[in-house]
């Protein structure tokens, strides 16, 4: 965790902070197929960072992230800037989305570590080594 890049979290360091702080914002950064059909945990907003059809990185996602944080992208010293929290399937789209926000200007940005689905086991399955379903966090599906 350096102060200068993207901080991790473990799903239950991002399910802490949540019920810590209430302006504390989830966002699901994975395909819309992903989000709906796999899963997600449950109260995250959903801002695609590549989605289909064109499987190109969202020209727009950082300012659907700057919406969704309204007031919260002021930081003061009297209050510090919402915490971003991004999740993915396995923690690698959510650190280059988070790089992204960062670079923009914003402060406060997390991701989980392990995703949603965490890494691929020896069988080529998810979801039995890390991540935010496996480590038994709530979430919900279409």
């Amino acid at each position: 965790m350096s102060d200068h890049g993207v901080k991790s979290l473990t799903p239950q360091q991002a399910w802490q902070m949540l019920q810590d702080d209430p302006r504390a914002l989830l966002v699901d950064i994975r395909s819309s197929m992903e989000y709906l059909f796999v899963g997600h945990p449950t109260g995250a907003v959903h801002v695609a960072w590549i989605d289909e059809p064109d499987w190109m990185v969202n020209p727009d996602f950082e300012t659907e992230i700057r919406k969704l944080l309204l007031g919260g992208a002021v930081c003061t010293q009297e209050s510090p800037c919402a915490p971003i929290i991004l999740i993915c399937r396995s923690g690698k789209r959510s650190l280059e989305a988070g790089k992204v926000l960062l670079e923009a200007g914003m402060q406060n940005v997390f991701h989980i570590d392990e995703g949603f689905e965490g890494d691929l086991d020896d069988h080529h399955h998810r979801s039995s080594i890390g991540g935010w379903r496996l480590r038994g966090l709530p979430w919900e599906q279409c």
